[in-house]
């Protein structure tokens, strides 16, 4: 017997030694004619002890301000290189390299009307005026002393994407205007309660401190139910591009109404119509007509791995995963097609599912090898579900702008290069 245990034993340790050389010399025969360089590379690979085991790291404080890997120095903002002008402009969140719900403050996306304001928080202040019993000018320490709140939900542009050709390459391409974040700060309802509502608010102005003076309306009920007054965000004090020292946050709203650099709230009894609610911000419609004062992001979902710029690398078991979210409160179910829209299944959702921030699906996948199309359809907990572009164009027209939340496909070749399906 011990002769037989003796024999298994030998036989297993010279199986995984040839396991073992038979990988590094397929790594070796890889690289021979790339040179002594790329032969250099295969010294970290097991069974070697790579050269960073072999004396100590970076050490402590060496970065006051952590940052990333610079392995990881291509993952940034996807800001084009081709814009007339960068002051009124826009950068997106890197989505297809993204994992999990949150999104980083460094590839948060921005979308600006002025440029980046530098404020002094010491100078900066909130006034409050209008139909109030009681106007008043806060300072930051002032809005920290009121009792603080933090919720995660999602912010979107109301144009991501447009409804017109050339569409994205890339997840972050067509739908980069999103991100998702913990934001902390006061309830706008307890400012509200302490300036005193007259009888006929039923609108409050709100005004940001930038170049544009970008300026919108919000109705009173909004405000009244989750509105916050942000001065931080994922857990440290906005960035400058995200509205430092103060922004508005409307959860589920079109993202230019959550004003950044928020200097003035004018509480009103009609809207005033600003240039961010009439000459932008409106929904042109095929009749000549527009659609004003279309403050919900509608439920929208994307596959964002495997995406645009992505390759398979061989046939067998992939994940399919992506994002989903609804101004109008939770992701209820998220379906997978992997057949264009013949046949869906549903994928899992994954933990918190919480209103209006974003849901991560997934879903696996065993891929044959032949070309395939690859979509997602999200449907929230008002039973909504997200339309086909086909369906929005037919309802809207081709004049329409913003709000276009249709479902995206993806064209898997049978090399495993995956692309836009309706490019």
């Amino acid at each position: 017997m011990s002769s037989t245990i003796d024999a298994a034993g030998k036989s297993a340790r010279t199986t995984r030694r040839r396991f073992l050389q038979g990988g590094t010399a397929v790594a070796g025969g890889a690289v021979l004619g790339a040179g002594a360089s790329a032969a250099a590379e295969t010294d970290n690979l097991p069974p070697n002890i790579p050269e960073w085991m072999k004396a100590p790291g970076e050490p402590m404080g060496a970065q006051p301000y952590g940052a990333p890997s610079p392995f990881e120095k291509g993952v940034v903002k996807n800001i084009s290189k081709t814009l007339k002008q960068y002051i009124s402009a826009s950068s997106r969140t890197p989505l297809q390299e993204l994992d999990g719900i949150i999104t980083p403050n460094g590839l948060f996306y921005e979308r600006h009307h002025g440029g980046v304001p530098t404020i002094d928080p010491a100078q900066h202040r909130l006034m409050m005026h209008g139909l109030v019993e009681r106007p008043l000018i806060f300072t930051m320490d002032d809005l920290r002393r009121f009792p603080s709140e933090s919720r995660i939900h999602f912010l979107e542009c109301s144009g991501n994407p447009g409804y017109t050709k050339p569409y994205g390459k890339t997840a972050s391409d067509l739908v980069g205007l999103v991100s998702c974040a913990e934001w902390t700060g006061v309830s706008l309802k307890l400012v509200l309660q302490e300036a005193g509502l007259k009888p006929d608010a039923k609108w409050v102005v709100a005004e940001g401190a930038d170049a544009a003076a970008l300026t919108r309306s919000i109705p009173i009920e909004k405000c009244l139910e989750d509105a916050l007054l942000v001065y931080s965000q994922n857990g440290e004090r906005l960035r400058p591009q995200q509205g430092y020292p103060l922004r508005l946050f409307l959860p589920g709203f079109e993202g230019n109404m959550s004003v950044k650099w928020l200097r003035r709230l004018h509480v009103t009894a009609e809207p005033i119509y600003s240039r961010e609610e009439t000459s932008k911000y409106t929904d042109l419609l095929s009749d000549g007509t527009a659609r004003e004062f279309s403050f919900y992001m509608e439920t929208k979902s994307i596959i964002t791995r495997p995406s645009g710029g992505h390759r398979l690398s061989a046939p067998g078991f992939h994940e399919i995963t992506g994002i989903a979210w609804s101004g109008h409160g939770k992701i209820k179910r998220v379906e997978v097609s992997v057949d264009d829209g013949k046949s869906w299944q549903d994928a899992r959702l994954q933990e918190p599912v919480l209103t209006r921030a974003l849901t991560r699906f997934r879903l696996p996948w065993q891929w044959d090898g032949k070309p395939a199309v690859i979509q997602s359809r999200a449907v929230d907990e008002t039973g909504y579900v997200q339309p086909t572009l086909a369906e929005l164009l037919a309802v809207r027209g081709e004049n329409y702008f913003y709000h276009n939340n249709a479902i995206w496909p993806w064209r898997i070749a049978a090399d495993g290069e995956v692309t836009n399906a309706l490019a």
